[in-house]
């Protein structure tokens, strides 16, 4: 239903996406872009980088009159960093950087210079992802649905999080903070980490959690292993440059529970409303929304540029070598969190054209209406024996 595509080096000119199938009559502008590329620079820890760019989205097609027209939308971005390269010889880059796309880029591709490697691998990317997911939260809120995420740990410093704090309070502390870490204690502690790892020439990396409200059940399916909501999230966040792992709800520590203290009891009130009292399977069940709070977890590791020069061979010489700096962050898990709320928000959005199908904006909102609740009366068992009927 919703497919993008993103172009542009970190350091070219600028950068470019194409958002297909985003129906008609949505109202879109400029800003609700800009706040969330804004939100994307923003950030404890932090480089040079981010006070060179100032990034506004262009949109060039798809938008006529306030509204989306449901053709595809394409935006560009400027690199203001641009000047600083156009009339530049770039100096050879012929040592690989650990962690980086450097080696691994050249052997694919069987590039002359590692740059070629670097300029598409960059984060830089990730500029449009979130352009791209901005459309995209646009639309899951004109059905209600919100997408938050907050930092829940930087390094070895670990937030403690009140379950009874609404996920909604949640998001608006992490975002007065610069961290983004909802816990006022733990940020001072985050924020001294990562002080610590710029005396220490190092980076950090953390845990960000993204939470997704106002789903309604039934959204993805189990009968295809790609349209099961499961992959295609773990399959976004690991998309994401620096993310090495994700989980769903609270999965790792599930793996070391047993079922009775995992499993998230199925009750029914006087009404006859369906509901749980605990959320460990993070608002999926059988690759399918429950109505429950999406959650979505992810491991960010430290970021693979270091002052600290990193054992490496110069592939010019086939002599051992140590790498050159390249300006980078010191920890870039804060500035992440708007970065995964983004590829999360495509998805649930794809998720949610899927189920409601419809050319506009206009004609979803009543089939919107008409979903099953999860309530007792939703359901009409049969109640009866019957047989597959097969021949």
């Amino acid at each position: 239903m919703l497919r993008y595509l993103t172009a542009g080096e970190s350091h070219g000119p600028e950068l470019t996406c194409i958002l297909e199938g985003m129906p008609a009559g949505l109202p879109l502008t400029p800003d609700d872009i800009h706040v969330q590329l804004a939100r994307r620079q923003q950030g404890y820890g932090s480089g040079g980088r981010m006070q060179i760019e100032k990034d506004e989205a262009r949109i060039t097609a798809g938008v006529m009159a306030g509204c989306t027209t449901g053709a595809p939308i394409a935006m560009t971005v400027l690199n203001h960093d641009w000047k600083n390269w156009a009339e530049k010889d770039i100096s050879p880059m012929t040592t690989p950087r650990p962690g980086h796309a450097d080696l691994t880029g050249a052997l694919k591709y069987g590039y002359s210079d590692l740059r070629l490697s670097l300029e598409r691998a960059s984060a830089r990317e990730t500029t449009m992802r979130v352009a791209v997911g901005a459309v995209c939260r646009k639309l899951l809120a004109a059905f209600g649905i919100q997408v938050g995420g907050y930092v829940a740990a930087i390094g070895d410093v670990t937030a403690s999080l009140d379950p009874a704090m609404p996920y909604e309070q949640r998001f608006t502390a992490a975002e007065a903070d610069e961290v983004r870490c909802p816990d006022p204690a733990a940020a001072e502690r985050i924020k001294e980490a990562i002080r610590q790892a710029k005396i220490n020439k190092d980076t950090l990396g953390g845990i960000i959690e993204v939470v997704v409200l106002g789903l309604p059940p039934g959204l993805g399916s189990h009968v295809h292993y790609d349209r099961r909501l499961t992959g295609q999230l773990l399959a976004a966040v690991g998309s994401v440059q620096s993310m090495k792992g994700a989980e769903i709800g609270t999965a790792f520590a599930n793996a070391a529970r047993s079922g009775t203290q995992v499993h998230d009891e199925i009750l029914v009130d006087e009404h006859g409303n369906l509901y749980r009292k605990t959320n460990r399977a993070g608002g999926l069940e059988g690759g399918m929304t429950t109505g429950e709070p999406l959650i979505v977890r992810a491991a960010m590791k430290p970021i693979s540029t270091t002052l600290t020069p990193l054992a490496s061979v110069n592939l010019a010489t086939g002599e051992p070598d140590v790498t050159t700096y390249e300006r980078s962050d010191f920890c870039a898990t804060p500035r992440a969190v708007p970065i995964l709320e983004a590829v999360i928000a495509f998805v649930m959005a794809n998720a949610l054209l899927e189920k409601l199908g419809g050319d506009s904006i206009a004609e979803m909102k009543p089939r919107f209406d008409s979903l099953r609740k999860s309530h007792v009366d939703s359901l009409e068992m049969w109640n009866r024996p019957w047989r597959f009927g097969y021949e």
